[in-house]
């Protein structure tokens, strides 16, 4: 079982669509989720928001996944997942020009999360804020658009990306069949 945290984004049902093909996965506000949550699933992944981590106070997420910082299991944020997952870890928030659109992601580092993928993706962005690199994390992807569309922390399964891949089809499908084996350890297939 995949745990799926929701953040309130409309996308949430299109993560849970692409997981649910290749293992169960299970839906729960994140402003609901207790520890208890976190038991029996092998991974968890984080949504976007229509938050802004530059402009609104954002402890309340924080607390909710403070488990982050000592978990064992595979987490993947997705966009606001992504920056709360960073921020975690020192990274810092900014604000960029606003990217509602495709954008083709360079990968340069090999990872079992873009396994079977062309290291150049298009992926579907939206959000107007960009966080740095933290400390202990490696950047797996960058656009002309931003820095950091995906990193990964340097020695436990702990992903982020900017963009969206439960909106931006094959190859967005992909990485979450890739999640999904890395949950389950059938990466070398």
């Amino acid at each position: 079982m995949i745990l799926i945290l929701d953040c309130g984004s409309s996308k949430t049902p299109f993560i849970h669509k692409a997981v649910d093909e290749h293992m169960d996965a299970r839906i729960v506000s994140i402003l609901d989720c207790t520890e208890s949550d976190l038991n029996d699933v092998l991974g968890v992944i984080i949504s976007g928001a229509p938050i802004l981590i530059t402009e609104q106070n954002i402890d309340v997420y924080l607390a909710k996944t403070e488990w982050i910082k000592n978990t064992e299991l595979p987490v993947l944020g997705i966009c606001f997942g992504h920056q709360l997952l960073g921020i975690h870890f020192g990274s810092f928030g900014a604000r960029m020009s606003e990217d509602r659109d495709w954008q083709t992601i360079e990968i340069f580092e090999e990872d079992d999360l873009f396994k079977r993928l062309p290291k150049e993706l298009n992926m579907m962005e939206d959000h107007c804020e960009t966080i740095s690199i933290p400390v202990d994390f490696k950047l797996l992807g960058s656009s002309d658009a931003c820095v950091n569309e995906a990193m990964r922390h340097k020695t436990r399964k702990l992903y982020g990306v900017q963009f969206h891949p439960e909106v931006s089809g094959n190859h967005g499908f992909q990485i979450f069949q890739n999640f999904v084996d890395i949950c389950t350890g059938n990466v070398n297939q």
